[in-house]
């Protein structure tokens, strides 16, 4: 029986056995599968500032946890090694989530403040990071999701209780771009919207030379933000040629410090990355 996944805007409408575009969900006996649940592809104790969160817990370490699949097709992922591949070809390991919960409290000797849900697109496979999620906030710990946040509302509804802080990348501020990857920027400002009323948030804008560096295009995203909340922290990063743009130029410095500027004349905090 074909059936419609209701994760994300593409409604992918998958035939017994088809793969989501996302590559982590699959119609499997007339149902929407989440094949990636539980299967770890990244473990790493990382500085929450890595993430990349500023103002949450500064100067904290946080267990971060990734799996494989992403709904959005950047031609410049830097995890494509896991976010990209075949689900066959994937090469992981499986934690339930009570062990992966475990393993969290256990690094708590080592400054871990939670688990943190990333490198692939962690709302592809929400229903492990809801169930890990429960487990971490009961034992008293900090849950934190790394997001292209290109999710339906009914996903965002499911996980927000349990989560504590968001990075979510907001890729640009035109439609025509977010078609370019894949996406839908309506989709991805009513996740951040409705994300800032239950948790921290910060955001990450990759500067892509030719695609969404120009200095107007940044002071309109800079005013959206600010119409929410003028103290959400924007994070504007250099881009460095990976994957399908491995041979395109690196961002230069004084763009990304440019852009910074502009966000800043509507932004309290605004950091640059990568440079």
């Amino acid at each position: 029986m074909e059936k419609v996944c209701q994760v994300c805007m593409h409604h992918c409408r998958l035939k017994p056995g088809q793969w989501g575009i996302c590559r982590a969900r699959k119609n499997e006996n007339g149902e929407i599968v989440c094949k990636n649940y539980g299967q770890i592809s990244s473990l790493a104790l990382d500085p929450i500032e890595k993430k990349p969160l500023r103002r949450f817990y500064p100067g904290s370490r946080i267990l971060s946890v990734g799996s494989f699949g992403c709904n959005l097709r950047c031609p410049f992922c830097q995890n494509h090694e896991i976010s990209m591949i075949e689900p066959e070809m994937s090469e992981d390991s499986y934690l339930s989530p009570e062990e992966l919960a475990d393993i969290a409290v256990k690094c708590q000797e080592q400054g871990n403040i939670g688990l943190a849900f990333t490198y692939n697109e962690p709302l592809v496979g929400w229903e492990y990071v809801l169930d890990t999620a429960k487990l971490v906030r009961k034992a008293g710990m900090k849950n934190v999701l790394v997001t292209n946040g290109s999710a339906l509302a009914e996903t965002a509804e499911k996980l927000l209780p349990y989560v504590d802080a968001m990075n979510i990348d907001l890729k640009g501020f035109r439609e025509e771009y977010y078609r370019k990857l894949g996406g839908s920027l309506w989709v991805v400002k009513e996740f951040i919207i409705r994300a800032v009323k239950e948790c921290h948030v910060e955001l990450t804008t990759l500067i892509v030379p030719g695609e969404n560096d120009s200095v107007q295009e940044m002071e309109e995203e800079a005013r959206w933000i600010a119409s929410l909340n003028k103290e959400i922290p924007l994070h504007i990063s250099r881009f460095f040629p990976r994957y399908q743009m491995a041979d395109a130029a690196a961002t230069e410095v004084k763009t990304v410090y440019a852009l910074a500027d502009a966000a800043g004349k509507y932004l309290k905090y605004v950091y640059t990355g990568n440079c």
